[in-house]
């Protein structure tokens, strides 16, 4: 399985080593053991059986699962190469000072350019590669699809094809594809035209965007939980495609790796461990949403593959867990070299290998019907037609804390959050650094307040009521921001993370690149930082933004994340520690919160004395028996955004004023002992120089009226 040949000509910066790897020919056996679980999948389902009333043909019901198979090993190897380049790998070689270059870099003269690394070299070609199979089996898929919907075989016909453009254009499924068609050619292309890191980790920004379409057209598109069920479907997607694509990616990379080995599989070991969590939650979390019955979970075909993936799932954990406690302490300690790594290639190839066979049945899964109905009853009522969930009970204050309905995608997003923070924190307190108390708490409340908005009683009731609306809104800009700001993370993670050695870029040089790019400096800017601040009210509430957050699941996490960095950065230009390229002095601070203040009592005054409905066809169908009509629960809304919007404002502003107080203490504290160090050399000098000055006048005067003073005898009318 696994093959150690010796190293012929070495490039410049790399010794001879052993080379081990995976081979090709295993490769294309993982290849043919994931399209062999596949058929057996759809076999055993019955996903790819005729008997349909409109059957699409032989080549659509075994065509379509294959270019689906085809299109999530593809996508997943892009974004696994991509990983590798952006984050793992390093972009060049290091000269060695034997090497010509080596030698003048040490004497200060300007070397050649360093060659790239072979594995960053193959990585990219990888996923350029991948990048046009994903493309080209996006494509395949998109038109079998409409033949599976329809009910028609592909056909080059005129009106087929006019059938195929409507499809693509007007039908939810088909924009969906056409989407992700998009996505993968903008993808393709820039891999094969781009080579820095920044356009690298933008391009593998947009191939893990490129999973949301997929995510919205699952099983998770309607149901019971459809935003439950998307947003698991999407972190789902998400961890198989670093998990899945890392591997493909290593395996293809593994001749190339040689002393990078080590670090390389240390890095994408703790990678590789938040991806399984990751995969295996959401897909926990996934299959209780289409399943409800243990007796489905076991008696239904769509159950019992739900179980032989979750099995899979945890054989991999188990291979995970043999790399971190036995693998990498050999290959970092140098122990059984040989052996480790032959062992390390083989669990490699057997992680690719089950996976492999588990996208198989993943496709077969997402062809068969799960217990639980996947659409919507006929007799749904407005607010479920509107929301996806019925109108929940009346609103009254205990049920501000005892509504919920998890986002799963913050719910991820605090729990990593709040996991690297503290891990963060304990490195720093093993290397006997101290990390501020008040900082630690200041985060974990902001977690705790980031949950409560996106998945409380205010995120629940914010769908039917624009006053708790407006009360989600506002917390999101204003109060779970406040508490994250004052935790620092970002000044955490500079002191607690190292920097790398190798070139490569690890997260603390991509918060470097980050903190000192001239987007950092655009959107930290003061006067930036405060219209988006503002103006994002007017924008958004005014505009069809506000009525697509509330009707389009995107839109809806799009205007959370929006509040939520907009809130962040204006409150981290105010009072933040965390370094960025400017800061505001505090007089114009003051300036701009007052600014601020006045444009939220503004926007507050004129909902409340509005007459006409914002969203009037969302918020004035709801069907909602309880509570104030729509228009008075609006105007209540105004008064709370100027209320909710002014009390933490002025904290800053409080805050604003107590850092410019100890500022000028801090100055005059420095100023004098400055002055106890120099004897006040500089109030000396300052008094020598207007003595100076008095003394030159004196003689100028003196010498030309002797005993007087010339101006007094002028205005005298004297003769000098």
């Amino acid at each position: 399985m696994a093959s150690a040949t010796a190293t012929k000509n070495p490039s410049p910066g790399t010794a001879a080593a052993p080379r081990a790897g995976i081979r090709g020919p295993w490769l294309l056996a993982g290849a043919l053991i994931t399209v062999l679980s596949l058929v057996a999948a759809l076999i055993f389902s019955g996903a790819a059986a005729s008997g349909r009333l409109l059957d699409p043909g032989a080549v659509t019901r075994w065509g379509l699962p294959i270019a689906l198979t085809v299109h999530n090993v593809a996508v997943a190897t892009v974004v696994g190469a991509l990983l590798f380049a952006v984050v793992l790998l390093p972009k060049e070689l290091k000269p060695l000072r034997s090497t010509p270059a080596g030698r003048l870099a040490a004497v200060g003269t300007a070397a050649p350019p360093a060659p790239e690394h072979p594995a960053f070299t193959r990585a990219l070609t990888l996923a350029a590669v991948a990048a046009v199979v994903w493309t080209l089996s996006a494509i395949v898929v998109l038109v079998l699809t409409y033949s599976d919907i329809a009910g028609l075989p592909p056909s080059s016909g005129s009106d087929y094809t006019a059938q195929l453009a409507f499809y693509m254009t007007s039908l939810p499924t088909g924009q969906a594809w056409l989407a992700i068609c998009i996505f993968a050619a903008v993808v393709a292309t820039l891999c094969f035209g781009v080579r820095s890191l920044n356009a690298l980790a933008i391009t593998l920004v947009l191939a893990l965007l490129g999973l949301t379409p997929q995510a919205l057209i699952g099983h998770a598109s309607s149901g019971s939980d459809h935003e439950g069920a998307v947003n698991s479907l999407l972190l789902h997607l998400t961890g198989v495609a670093l998990w899945f694509g890392g591997i493909i990616a290593l395996a293809v990379i593994s001749g190339t790796l040689n002393k990078l080995t080590g670090p390389v599989l240390k890095r994408f070991s703790t990678m590789a461990l938040f991806a399984f969590v990751t995969v295996f939650a959401s897909g926990v979390i996934n299959a209780a949403i289409r399943i409800t019955s243990w007796n489905e979970l076991f008696t239904s075909a769509y159950g019992q593959l739900i179980l032989i993936k979750t099995a899979a799932t945890i054989v991999l954990g188990v291979i995970g867990y043999m790399h971190r406690q036995w693998i990498l302490p050999r290959l970092e300690s140098g122990r059984g070299s040989l052996s480790a790594r032959r062992v390390l290639w083989q669990l490699i190839l057997g992680e690719l290998i089950i996976m492999g066979s588990t996208s198989g049945i993943a496709v077969a899964l997402s062809r068969s019907a799960p217990p639980e109905p996947t659409s919507y009853a006929p007799d749904a009522t407005p607010a479920v037609l509107l929301t996806g969930y019925e109108l929940p009970p009346a609103l009254s204050p205990s049920r501000w804390v005892t509504e919920w309905r998890l986002d799963w995608l913050w719910v991820a997003f605090v729990l990593v959050a709040t996991a690297a923070y503290l891990a963060g924190v304990l490195k720093l307190r093993r290397r006997g650094d101290g990390w501020p108390l008040l900082r630690t708490v200041s985060w974990l409340l902001g977690m705790v307040a980031l949950t409560y908005v996106t998945s409380g009683g205010p995120a629940v009731y914010g769908r039917v009521l624009f006053s708790a609306h407006m009360v989600d809104h506002m917390m999101l800009m204003l109060v779970s921001p406040l508490f994250m700001v004052l935790g620092a993370p970002i000044s955490l993670g500079l002191k607690a993370l190292r920097p790398r050695g190798d070139g490569s870029r690890g997260v603390r040089e991509w918060i470097l690149v980050l903190v000192h790019s001239k987007f950092s400096a655009l959107v930290t800017h003061p006067l930036f930082a405060a219209a988006n601040f503002a103006g994002s009210l007017v924008l958004f509430y005014y505009t069809a933004a506000f009525g697509y957050a509330m009707r389009d699941h995107v839109g809806h996490e799009l205007m959370m994340l929006h509040f939520t960095i907009t809130g962040y950065l204006f409150i981290l230009t105010m009072i933040g520690s965390d370094p960025i390229p400017r800061r505001a002095p505090y007089p114009l601070r003051l300036l701009l919160l007052l600014a601020t203040m006045a444009f939220h009592a503004f926007f507050g005054v004129s909902l409340m004395s509005a007459t006409a409905l914002l969203q009037g066809s969302y918020f004035g169908n709801m069907g909602r028996t309880w509570g104030a009509s729509a228009l008075a629960d609006q105007q209540t809304g105004g008064g709370i955004a100027w209320g909710i919007g002014e009390i933490p404002t002025l904290l800053i502003a409080i805050g604003v004023a107590m850092m410019w107080s100890r500022s000028d203490e801090r100055e005059t504290k420095r100023k004098d002992r400055a002055a106890d160090r120099n004897n006040d050399a500089d109030l000396t000098a300052y008094n020598d120089m207007f003595a100076q000055l008095a003394e030159r006048d004196t003689k100028l005067h003196g010498d030309a009226v002797p005993g007087g003073d010339t101006m007094q005898q002028a205005k005298q009318g004297e003769t000098p």
